[in-house]
């Protein structure tokens, strides 16, 4: 073997060496015990055990293809348990392997969680009586809000970054109302009966 390549497997070695040193001690106070990483794969597995009982609700009739409605939620499902299954086995083994420090705040940001939710809920509320464009709109007005509140930007509440996301918000969801509306025959709730609006 040549001095390169020695250097090479030593210094793989020692990395895996310096990964599985001490299991039970993550490598940041931020990063969460093999315990905590264990119950985090188990989760994935019970949301992909979710996943295949809710396709066993879907009819198995083949359609174009040879493939029926049914095999994307199966295909996620094994590859969502899969990746649970590897999760579990990983913090078994040592602990996630290259678990960085999360970083962000110490704490979380209540306030701009809440500017988000609200842009979202709202929308799902509103989009029959305000239809897609105006709720999509107001939707993606609250949640920059929570956006720029979360970034410590100085300026977040003031008229002119309102009136900006607003009319951004206008921009991104009108096209798609006509795009889906229009060229994709889709109906979407609209406010007026003309299928522009």
């Amino acid at each position: 073997m040549s001095d390169s390549l020695k250097d090479l497997a030593h210094a793989a070695e020692a990395a895996q060496v310096s990964a599985y040193a001490d299991p039970d001690a993550p490598t940041s106070e931020n990063v969460p015990s093999t315990r905590a990483q264990t119950i985090v794969g188990a989760g994935v597995v019970l949301v992909a055990i979710g996943l295949a009982v809710g396709a066993l609700q879907i009819p198995a009739d083949s359609g174009y293809g040879g493939v029926g409605p049914n095999f994307l939620a199966w295909l996620c499902a094994a590859v969502l348990g899969l990746c649970g299954g590897l999760l579990i086995w990983e913090s078994l083994t040592g602990g996630f392997r290259f678990a960085a420090d999360p970083g962000g705040q110490p704490k979380a940001d209540i306030l701009s969680f809440v500017w988000v939710s609200a842009g979202l809920l709202l929308n799902a509320a509103l989009i029959g009586t305000l239809g897609f464009v105006l709720s999509c709109a107001l939707c993606y007005l609250l949640a920059v809000q929570g956006l720029r509140r979360a970034a410590h930007q100085p300026q977040a509440g003031s008229l002119a970054n309102w009136i900006k996301d607003l009319i951004t918000g206008l921009l991104i969801s009108a096209p798609v109302f006509w795009m889906f509306t229009k060229f994709l025959a889709i109906n979407l709730p609209g406010l007026t009966a003309t299928g522009w609006l």
